[in-house]
């Protein structure tokens, strides 16, 4: 029944880089520093970063505001941790950061806000990360933790804005809140077409937050661009979105993390392919390549992940399919996805959905996934998969239209 990974490399039919020299686009950080920095100036800030949080240059924020004599007096960091090197769902300990001496808190464990302890002496939160464009990312659930605690001791915060990676394009099931969780925090499609700083704006009205936000936008950025269009550097979010071809895969391989497939965790290409042991790699082909899906060739390929970068199948030899993005604008990955799950539930026995899958719900924000996997086996009919994303329409339609308040770049 289930179990794989998928994977995308970029490709001659999708748009190119920017040509090497000024950057498209300047980072919210960088805006900050040139127009707004009243917003922090004369203030003890403490900063919501991690890796991600660079200049166009690759600087460090945190190098940035110090030397435009920003007083930052403490650092706080989501998961994966500051330096981006944690593992999915690990526990991170709050530490000290060797270059400056400031504290960092972890915000992703034991804390998932900001305590007393941690506020002692700061006036003013800044936010600093790069979001993956995916509703199950949980950089938002920070940012939100953030602003819920910043909210009830009256200090204001201020997010640094980032281009979506992916683009501004819509797809995918939009989360019933009933199923609301650290991977599916606001009714918002699979792939939502924001930046973090606008999610925020969004989920000040929808929580019915009081926060004292402001978000400083990115210049330059259109919803049309990639983040290989922006002329930014590349950083990886977290350990397992190592491409731009894995983050565009994301909001649809990222359901397979609920079943019992890899997603290619401790594998070359992470989020690129997905696979099980005793997958029918031509039986699932066979039904994908008769689906009508664009944008997107698919390869029977076999891997090995490692431990501890997959918690599946570490050291187990998997029969796989990889993806590759044909074309950017043709491509739902989300489409993709609910195809590849029916196609697997179709004709593979062996691999199986964990019973009482819980987080296969979370992750698609609802129940109506179960309808994939009813009467599901070998000889099970095609296209059911057709119909689950036809219940889609309405409800992204009205995201689309609750969202428009809150969007700061033009088309």
């Amino acid at each position: 029944m289930l179990g794989f990974l998928l994977g995308v490399t970029v490709c001659a039919g999708c748009p190119r880089a920017t040509p090497k020299g000024e950057p498209a686009v300047r980072p919210g950080l960088e805006v900050l520093l040139s127009d707004s920095l009243h917003l922090v100036r004369g203030k003890r800030v403490g900063l919501v970063t991690n890796q991600s949080g660079i200049d166009a240059a690759g600087v460090s924020g945190v190098d940035r505001l110090a030397g435009a004599g920003v007083h930052l007096v403490a650092l706080f960091s989501p998961e994966h941790g500051f330096r981006g090197t944690a593992d999915p769902g690990a526990e991170v300990a709050s530490s000290r950061d060797s270059a400056t001496g400031l504290p960092i808190y972890s915000l992703y464990g034991r804390n998932s806000a900001p305590t007393d302890a941690m506020l002692y002496g700061v006036e003013v939160l800044v936010v600093d990360l790069q979001d993956a464009g995916a509703r199950y990312y949980t950089y938002l659930w920070t940012t939100v933790e953030v602003m819920r605690v910043a909210a009830a001791r009256g200090i204001p915060v201020v997010v640094l804005d980032r281009p979506n990676p992916i683009g501004g394009a819509v797809q995918g099931n939009v989360l019933d809140t009933a199923y609301r969780s650290a991977v599916g925090l606001l009714a918002v499609p699979m792939r939502h077409g924001m930046t973090l700083g606008e999610l925020a704006l969004l989920a000040r009205h929808d929580l019915a937050l009081t926060t004292d936000l402001v978000v400083v936008p990115a210049s330059g950025w259109r919803r049309t661009m990639y983040f290989d269009q922006t002329g930014l550097p590349f950083v990886p979010p977290s350990p397992n979105l190592r491409t731009l071809e894995a983050l565009i895969h994301y909001p649809g391989l990222c359901l397979f993390e609920g079943t019992a497939l890899s997603v290619g965790r401790g594998s070359d290409y992470p989020f690129e392919q997905i696979g099980a042991p005793g997958l029918d790699t031509a039986g699932v082909l066979a039904r994908l390549r008769g689906a009508g899906l664009e944008g997107v060739r698919f390869a029977g390929v076999g891997f090995t992940p490692v431990r501890p970068g997959d918690g599946k199948y570490g050291d187990t030899a998997l029969a796989g399919i990889r993806l590759t993005v044909t074309d950017r604008e043709r491509y739902d990955p989300t489409l993709t996805a609910l195809a590849l799950l029916d196609a697997i539930e179709a004709t593979t026995s062996a691999v199986s959905l964990p019973p009482g899958s819980r987080h296969l719900r979370r992750l698609y924000g609802g129940g109506g996934v179960d309808r994939l996997l009813a009467g599901a086996g070998p000889g099970a009919g095609a296209g059911r998969w057709r119909e689950l994303a036809e219940d889609w329409g309405a409800a992204r339609l009205d995201f689309e239209a609750r969202r428009i308040p809150y969007l700061l770049y033009p088309p």
